[in-house]
């Protein structure tokens, strides 16, 4: 056999060729298929594939937020892991189910829910003082600042809110057997007479008959009706802002110095009241394009250097600020730094009821008119002066809080049997409040620092009752400590039964009318 080989070598390679080839197209081109359909996407739902690329992004976008919330403690091997490229992986096909789902079912985001939907995201793009061009810049900012395009940025919204449209429709519906279905369907179709017959209360009065031993049973029974829960007398005192700001004394010159150094605080801005004609010009407009809209916001400025009174209705039919061209184009009053600068620069040289010349702002041109001049204005110091005053007091105080704090706290407990120690350290005044109980009064101010439930429960505590000791500094409000000392107690008493007599029968009465009106109702 083996000479047979050697003798016809050509045709044994011949043969070779015809076993090997086929072979090899086979495994090599089923091979080169797998590689380029991996390269197309790692994984497919509804036949869109998801790529490596997008998988590699989430991937990246999960780790800057647990970056963000980890701090110095992050550790990317932690999130380099087949596990969590898994499940990275089996978030983005999730969602891609969910979002078909809601495509099939006709959830898809509308223009105007995705237009909301921006505006609670960016409400400062609601502002009405901004021209259209002011608001297409501000949006573009907004978005490039999430490091995303418009198209991007809008793409996400829609996602987004097509699942909660799934969602919705999820969470409102409910199963329910056939049984129950039915049966709610039958009570909705039936009809029912019914007759109602009243048995009132007052109609059985005059057949009460009430004896002493009723009303006193009654009374006993209900004790708690007619206690008059535990009370307090007792002194207080209040370290605040307002205590320390006045004791301070404040001279005319550090009133005058903090004017000439705050002047702007008492200043009003000018304001110009304006309307104007804005000619768009297009993006990626030719240069014929923008020479042609030029050319119009010349001629209409032309013709308003002419006849200035024609504004409101030139603007009303030229103007491509859509909003403000419905009202003549009046932009209302602006102040300096409301607007851009090259729209500001011509607005704030005119004088009342003159027309500008053609103001390019970006790639858009505008042609203004100032309608109303509100000259800026700067408040006299006699006019604020005890406002300067008391702003100074307060600033003063402010920094002297922390420091008396700390001398108010330690007084009341170093010297607990009285609160004229701490009175007369700090210049405080002892007030007197009585009828205290352990709870807030709602018939008393809110904000009393006397009815916060802090400093009641500390009036009320043993150390302050029974031992007749200061209470503790208390804090019932930002820069606020009271403390309090007990002058009198009253423990809980029960109202004698002559003073709640009538009352007792009252209530006896009602309740034996009410029973004998039950009682009829039943026999019916």
């Amino acid at each position: 056999m083996f000479e047979f080989i050697r003798t016809h070598q050509r045709l044994m390679q011949f043969l070779l060729l015809l076993f090997i080839f086929p072979s090899f197209a086979f495994f090599g081109i089923e091979s080169y298929t797998r590689f380029r359909d991996r390269d197309n996407g790692v994984a497919s739902v509804a036949g869109q594939p998801i790529s490596q690329q997008e998988v590699d992004n989430a991937q990246r976008q999960q780790m800057d937020r647990y970056r963000q919330i980890l701090g110095q403690q992050f550790d990317p091997k932690m999130f380099d892991t087949p596990e969590m490229r898994k499940g990275v992986l089996d978030g983005i096909i999730n969602q891609r189910v969910l979002l078909v789902e809601a495509n099939k079912n006709h959830l898809s985001a509308t223009e105007s829910q995705i237009q909301n939907a921006v505006l609670s995201i960016f409400p400062n793009l609601a502002d009405p003082s901004l021209s259209k061009e002011q608001r297409v810049a501000l949006y573009n900012q907004l978005v490039s600042a999430q490091g995303m395009t418009i198209e991007q940025f809008q793409a996400r919204v829609a996602q987004d809110i097509a699942l909660q449209n799934l969602s919705n429709a999820v969470q409102a519906t409910a199963f329910a057997p056939k049984s129950v279905a039915s049966r709610l369907s039958d009570l909705n179709d039936q009809e029912r007479v019914v007759q109602e017959a009243l048995f009132k209360t007052q109609d059985f009065i005059s057949q009460v008959k009430v004896s002493d031993q009723m009303l006193k049973d009654y009374y006993d029974k209900h004790a708690s009706l007619f206690e008059v829960p535990e009370q307090v007398k007792a002194e207080y005192v209040v370290l605040s802002i307002d205590t320390i700001a006045s004791q301070i004394a404040v001279n005319d010159d550090d009133i005058k110095s903090f004017y000439e150094q705050n002047k702007k605080r008492y200043a009003t801005d000018e304001e110009r009241r304006a309307r104007h004609i804005e000619i768009d010009v297009k993006a990626g407009a030719t240069d014929a394009q923008k020479a042609e809209a030029k050319a119009k916001a010349e001629r209409l400025a032309a013709q308003l250097h002419k006849s200035p009174n024609d504004f409101a209705k030139l603007a009303k039919e030229n103007s491509q600020d859509t909003i403000s061209a419905e009202k003549g184009g009046d932009l209302g009053f602006i102040t300096r730094g409301g607007v851009p600068k090259e729209f500001e620069d011509v607005a704030f040289k005119l004088k009342e009821g003159e027309v500008s010349d053609v103001v390019q702002v970006g790639s858009n041109f505008h042609i203004i008119q100032v309608t109303e001049i509100k000259p800026g204005s700067v408040q006299p110091l006699e006019a604020v002066k005890d406002e300067i005053a008391a702003e100074i007091r307060k600033q003063l105080a402010q920094k002297k809080y922390a420091e008396l704090a700390e001398q108010f706290t330690n007084t009341v407990y170093e010297q607990a049997d009285s609160l004229k120690p701490v009175a007369d350290k700090l210049k405080l005044k002892i007030e007197t409040v009585a009828n205290l109980t352990r709870n807030p009064n709602p018939a008393l101010p809110r904000n009393a620092p006397f009815n916060q439930p802090k400093f009641l429960a500390a009036l009320f505590s043993d150390e302050a009752v029974k031992n007749k000791h200061n209470t503790e500094a208390v804090e019932v409000a930002p820069n606020t400590l009271v403390a309090g000392h007990v002058v009198e107690y009253k423990p809980v008493t029960k109202k004698p039964f002559a003073e709640v007599e009538a009352v007792v029968r009252e209530r006896v009465t009602q309740t034996e009318a009410a029973s004998l009106a039950k009682k009829a109702g039943e026999a019916k």
